[in-house]
């Protein structure tokens, strides 16, 4: 395997660099300030200027759409490998990933339509989102069942003649509470009695069709990731036309596992970005500070954690591209176990580095005068989000016992979870 990045992701690479350093690190606190603006004003929920102003000079700059590979629509996607050292970069500011129309959940959504959807589906929904004009969200995940396991999912969508109706309460469905959001794409049972991975299905559901309601916007560690945010909303009698739907009834799960498996590995790659920058911090800090009559970097316990932390990123980094080589070259199916244990090395590292980094900056580590509580606080979510650790240990777990059963094809029945949280 070859990791060297191609010519074209180099050129790519550095101008992804040199507008992060012109226009994305010198707009952190600017964006922080409107949304503490707003949020004094009354309603925190109100996209961002500074964002808004920024897509344009993305897109002038050919920094648009880059993580939506083999799409006539889409002729500037890359491949999962040309996308990750790039994903990286954007991931090492919270909000950066948006500006570049690459960020989550429509990265997802644009992927699933894009693969899935019926033509008008795409016109109506794909292509403004392409553009950048509006939002969208992902309905999966349930308060009342362990949602870790998706076929526990209750939510109903029920045909009544020339529609469907839909009943279920979802929570962690991100990107609802954004003004912009004008689309859900939302996952329930169409048949009860089929088999446990026939039971789902998956359907394009407008905003502002009646019967919806946001319940409430939901807090991570104290942060409610306003503008964007993770919501509890109510379907009540949510009639939607059956040609939304996706694929046809019982292919849920199916689509589910096309759609998660990119989600999950561009997690990983921003992952990788964060981890990056907390280890700046963390250098830095510990280079400026004195205790004790010398700089907290002489102290041998950060020699330690320094290196350590630079063998973690490093491990993940390459994790990740050799998942992003095989989802190109053999397959997302192919991949499964690879997509699995880069979802559990890349934000348990993360999530580590960053704590080392909240240590070496002390009491202001906890506090809103740096960013790494808050990036702690984000890939403390990953180890949930797209799967527990623990259902993904699970599989990669009966992927190597299958290694050594007597047993033809043993691997390749061993299913993958479809999962987005606990």
């Amino acid at each position: 395997m070859d990791f060297n990045y191609t010519p074209k992701v180099q050129e790519m690479r550095q101008r992804l660099l040199s507008f992060m350093d012109q226009h994305i690190y010198p707009n952190e606190q600017r964006f922080h300030d409107e949304i503490e603006a707003n949020r004094h004003a009354g309603n925190a929920w109100v996209p961002t200027q500074v964002v808004e102003e920024l897509k344009p000079k993305a897109r002038a700059a050919g920094l648009w759409n880059l993580f939506l590979p083999h799409s006539a629509r889409v002729p500037e996607g890359l491949s999962n490998l040309e996308y990750a050292p790039l994903c990286e970069i954007m991931g090492r500011v919270h909000f950066a990933s948006e500006v570049f129309n690459c960020s989550a959940p429509d990265t997802g959504n644009m992927e699933t339509l894009e693969r899935y959807a019926a033509e008008h589906l795409k016109r109506e929904w794909l292509d403004p989102l392409l553009r950048g004009e509006i939002r969208s969200a992902f309905a999966m995940t349930e308060p009342a069942v362990a949602s870790s396991d998706a076929t526990n999912i209750a939510s109903r969508i029920e045909r009544q003649g020339d529609n469907y109706v839909i009943n279920g309460r979802k929570w962690w469905t991100s990107g609802a509470g954004d003004p912009r959001c004008k689309v859900y794409i939302f996952m329930g049972k169409t048949n009860p009695e089929a088999g446990r991975h026939e039971q789902q299905s998956m359907i394009v559901v407008p905003a502002d069709t009646p019967g919806i309601t946001i319940v409430r916007n939901l807090s991570v560690f104290g942060y409610d990731d306003a503008p964007h945010g993770h919501s509890e909303v109510i379907f009540k009698d949510v009639k939607v036309p059956v040609e939304n739907v996706l694929l046809g009834e019982g292919r849920g799960f199916e689509i589910a596992q096309g759609r998660l498996g990119p989600g999950r590995i561009h997690h990983c790659m921003r992952s990788i970005g964060v981890a990056e920058r907390s280890l700046e911090f963390m250098c830095r800090r510990l280079s400026s500070r004195i205790a004790f009559g010398k700089p907290v970097a002489s102290q041998s316990v950060w020699h330690e954690r320094i290196a350590e932390a630079r063998c973690m990123i490093d491990q993940a980094r390459l994790m990740t591209l050799k998942a992003a080589h095989m989802m190109d070259t053999v397959g997302n199916k192919i991949a499964k176990a690879e997509i699995a244990m880069i979802k559990v090395i890349a934000p348990n590292m993360a999530c580590q580095i960053t704590d080392w980094a909240i240590q070496a900056h002390g009491g202001g580590g906890v506090s809103g005068d740096f960013p790494v509580a808050s990036f702690y606080a984000h890939q403390r979510t990953l180890r949930l989000a797209d799967g527990p650790d623990e259902v993904h240990r699970n599989a990669i777990a009966k992927l190597e016992l299958a290694k050594y059963l007597d047993i033809p094809g043993a691997a390749e029945k061993v299913e993958m979870p479809i999962t987005r949280g606990a």
